[in-house]
């Protein structure tokens, strides 16, 4: 079965969640939309993975936070929440991004060791060794500027990377900046402003819009701070 069909065909709506960070920041945004998933859902360490709700026919996935967007792209999900990173990273087309949430915000930076940066000049860069769980989002800002940059795809431990010689540089998302600092890393270039938003499969939008565009209004309701209908 394809992406478009499996959208077409399944009459439950599925929302996929991200694990991980963001995790406690979704669950009130999830009751304000008046959606209460199954009590499992709330135990993070939860080895389940899909979770009936309080909406007949609504059902959460919970996924790790780069495959979002993938289950909703290729219509395993109709709606996910993602960062906005992923979607900068993938770039999928199949995808709609009606609404930013304004939970998870973040930034993604460019950072190396505190005793180099001194020294350096990122305006005079002409090319860099990066690690990075962003190679295609990291290749596109770099290139912007005539920078070539050589990628080392890293999923996790991206600050060890200048430590250990694999890179003088990182990309990755900054919170509070104090992981950045006990690993002696400082910031010396900001990519981007993160934050999570509603992702919608487009193929679905077009063969469900009624039933959806509910379900849209409903967030941003509860975004706004207003009871949704």
């Amino acid at each position: 079965m394809t992406g478009t069909e499996a959208a077409t065909t399944r009459p439950t709506i599925v929302l996929a969640l991200p694990k991980g960070r963001i995790f406690k920041e979704i669950g009130p945004l999830l009751e304000a939309v008046g959606i209460v998933p199954e009590c499992a859902f709330k135990d993070p360490e939860a080895r389940q993975l899909r979770f009936a709700t309080n909406v007949e026919g609504f059902e959460i996935i919970r996924v790790r936070s780069f495959d979002v967007a993938t289950f909703v792209a290729f219509g395993a999900a109709e709606f996910g929440i993602a960062g906005s990173d992923v979607l900068m990273e993938f770039d999928y087309d199949e995808l709609y991004a009606p609404l930013d949430l304004g939970v998870g915000r973040c930034r993604l930076v460019v950072a190396e060791p505190e005793r180099l940066a001194s020294d350096d000049d990122p305006s005079r860069w002409s090319h860099v060794r990066v690690a990075t769980k962003y190679p295609n989002l990291t290749r596109r800002h770099f290139a912007a500027r005539g920078v070539q940059a050589e990628c080392i795809k890293l999923n996790g431990a991206i600050e060890l990377a200048p430590t250990l010689g694999l890179s003088r540089h990182i990309v990755d998302l900054v919170s509070t900046g104090q992981t950045l600092i006990a690993n002696g890393l400082v910031e010396v270039e900001r990519i981007a402003d993160i934050s999570s938003r509603l992702i919608v499969n487009r193929a679905a939008m077009k063969t469900r819009a009624a039933e959806l565009e509910t379900w849209i209004e409903r967030f941003r309701a509860a975004v706004n701070g207003k009871t949704p209908r």
